[in-house]
C-alpha cells in the first residue's frame, strides 16, 4: 500500500501538468515543458523508485533494512509502473482509434 506522501506527491505531479499557468500548455514554442520531456521525467521517477526499492531489499537481505520500508519501497514501484502501464495503454488505444479515422 502506498504511503499517504507518495500519494501527495502523486496528485500534485498531476495538478502540475494539467495546470495552463505552469506552462505545458504553451507548446514546442521553446518555452514551458514538452510532452517528450515531460514523459522522459516521469519514467525517470519510475526507473529512481525501482533503484530504491532494489536498495531496500538489498539492505534487507544484508540485515540493515526494516520489513516495513523495503514493503514500502516495493508498493511504490508497483503503483509507479502501474501507472506508467495505463498511461501506454490509453496511448495505444488513442493511436487506434486515430487510425480508424477516415482520411
Amino acid at each position: 500500500m502506498p504511503s499517504p506522501i507518495s500519494a501527495a506527491n502523486a496528485y500534485s505531479a498531476i495538478s502540475r501538468l494539467t495546470d495552463p499557468a505552469a506552462g505545458f500548455a504553451k507548446g514546442a514554442s521553446g518555452e514551458g515543458a514538452n510532452f517528450g520531456s515531460v514523459l522522459k521525467d516521469a519514467l525517470g521517477a519510475v526507473a529512481e523508485a525501482g533503484k530504491k526499492s532494489d536498495t531496500q531489499s538489498q539492505a534487507l537481505a544484508a540485515g540493515k533494512a526494516n520489513i516495513v520500508d523495503v514493503v514500502t519501497a516495493v508498493a511504490e514501484t508497483e503503483v509507479a509502473i502501474d501507472a506508467v502501464v495505463a498511461v501506454r495503454d490509453r496511448v495505444i488505444h488513442a493511436y487506434e482509434e486515430i487510425m480508424k479515422m477516415p482520411i
